[in-house]
């Protein structure tokens, strides 16, 4: 919400950034599904644009035998398909293929990696040789089995200062089940890099408008000066999702919507709404400041969790006209499971700026529509001035961060409708980023590739962010103590969800608010 003729960068925000020294990205978990509808468009649309390095490879790792062509005929289809553009480039596409080297093998063989480093040998380039981007597109339990053989294989080391070449490791989420086992893979990672290696992936942190929530706080007067308990009554932030589980049932068996989503997703976009100015625009100021955000939580006792959480769980419904099964039907799903498909929090943060602000945090699987929204409701006008005039209906101030779909920002106030009586009516000023900037919103992994590779770890997370909010899942995940669900926590698909999670805002004479598909 700058002035369209002001230019401000921010690390992780540079207009026609590029990555500059040439490197070599190596994917593990080539044949995966994120590899082909995320990571290699993502690569495709840094290439088009300019911001690849002139020099790169990208070589994908897999057990899967397949030559070099068979995979870049892959590659091409994949872009071809989930691209973000209407047409693709053939040449361009072709170009881009050519970068691309595939190397079978089984990732708990030391043979795959001794061959690895003789094939980045071959490169002859020293940087394509020593400048290393790991990807780590696998299994979580395959972590720290991949970067112990990279490590006995030359291929990873501690960097020092003053290391003419580098080596960093993406990680994508989950990173841990729990605080002990995230402890656990930060120390076994640690063994063998330092923590400014190890770049941990949270796609939200990647989407333009999670990164406009810094520049909108901190360089616009008008509200950094309301950004506080003085002027704001409560915030709610919301990510939903309208499909179901799908075919991951094993895998949200063991996870639940808590550890999938809250964990990472809301505790991030909340660090980001609540943190403190940081002192400089260093990637380690910002994460700094978000960690003491973290770590401002109030703590969750059981008698908290019993009052301030709210799980639940999808039965059968109708999500926009498409019937859906209950969760307990679903794939590798046990009938008879309590896992969360909804969670619902309400969190106090304990310091200056927040005392007494209540945030409300929920998440859930088959709801009415996918949106991911922050909405900050600002304090009521005392209620003198109109007091004379009881039929008016006048609305709280409301500011919406919508940060997926339609990308914007809204705020709401009253204004007196036209005519001789004295009728109010709430209006909303709106930017939305299509209307205002009329240029496309990079995907999220264009985003976090890129600064992967230029070595700006501003949009990931550090160490001891993971294990703060862990801490914080933990003590929820305690609190219920295995208790079963209860009828007020079950949700027909297509709903907002329980109405447990209604009850969870009454006390506070808050209601939740509901995203709709566009607000214009």
């Amino acid at each position: 919400m700058v002035d369209s003729s002001t230019t401000i960068t921010l690390p992780g925000l540079e207009d026609g950034r590029r990555a500059d020294e040439p490197c070599t990205i190596v994917i593990f978990g080539a044949s995966g599904d994120l590899t082909a509808r995320k990571l290699i468009p993502a690569l495709y649309h840094l290439y088009t644009e300019g911001q690849m390095p002139e020099s790169f490879r990208v070589i994908g790792v897999a057990r899967r035998e397949k030559t070099d062509e068979s995979w870049r005929a892959e590659m091409r289809a994949g872009v071809e398909t989930y691209s973000r553009t209407h047409q693709v480039d053939d040449a361009q596409r072709d170009a881009f293929a050519a970068n691309f080297e595939y190397h079978p093998g089984d990732l708990t063989d030391a043979d795959t990696y001794v061959a690895l480093a003789k094939r980045l040998a071959g490169l002859g380039d020293p940087c394509l040789v020593n400048n290393l981007v790991f990807y780590l597109a696998i299994s979580p339990s395959l972590f720290g089995e991949v970067v112990d053989q990279l490590h006995t294989a030359g291929l990873l080391h501690r960097m020092g200062e003053d290391d003419e070449h580098w080596q960093r490791v993406v990680v994508e989420k989950p990173f841990g089940h729990n605080l002990q086992s995230a402890h656990v893979l930060n120390n076994h990672l640690l063994r063998h890099v330092r923590e400014r290696q190890i770049f941990r992936i949270d796609h939200y942190l990647g989407k333009e408008t999670v990164q406009n929530i810094m520049m909108f706080r901190f360089s616009n007067a008008i509200f950094e000066q309301l950004w506080n308990r003085e002027a704001i009554e409560h915030v709610q932030i919301t990510v939903s999702e309208d499909i179901g589980v799908g075919g991951r049932g094993g895998y949200f068996e063991e996870a639940g919507t808590l550890r999938d989503m809250t964990q990472n997703h809301l505790l991030q976009i909340l660090s980001l709404v609540a943190m403190e100015p940081p002192p400089s625009l260093a990637a380690e100021d910002i994460r700094n400041e978000k960690v003491k955000l973290l770590k401002s939580i109030r703590p969750m006792t059981p008698e908290a969790v019993a009052t301030n959480v709210v799980r639940g769980q999808y039965f059968a419904g109708t999500v926009n006209g498409d019937s859906r099964e209950g969760y307990r039907q679903e794939e590798r799903v046990n009938p008879e499971s309590n896992v969360e498909t909804y969670t619902a929090l309400k969190l106090f943060i304990d310091n200056w700026r927040w005392s007494g602000v209540p945030f409300y945090l929920r998440t859930g699987k088959n709801l009415p529509l996918r949106a991911s929204e922050v909405r900050v409701q600002f304090r009521p006008t005392p209620n003198v001035l109109f007091a004379a005039q009881g039929h008016l209906d006048l609305h709280a101030n409301a500011l919406t961060l919508r940060l997926q779909p339609d990308e914007g920002i809204f705020l709401r106030f009253n204004g007196k409708v036209p005519g001789n009586s004295i009728e109010t009516r709430p209006v909303r000023m709106h930017f939305g980023y299509d209307a205002e900037f009329g240029a496309y919103t990079p995907e999220a992994y264009e985003r976090l590739l890129l600064e992967a590779m230029a070595g700006d770890a501003t949009l990931f997370i550090r160490r001891d962010e993971v294990e703060t909010a862990w801490q914080i899942v933990d003590a929820i995940r305690e609190g219920w103590g295995g208790m079963p669900l209860s009828n007020r926590e079950f949700y027909a698909a297509g709903t907002w969800g329980p109405v447990a999670a209604d009850d969870l805002l009454e006390p506070d004479g808050h209601k939740w608010h509901n995203p709709k598909p566009a607000e214009r």
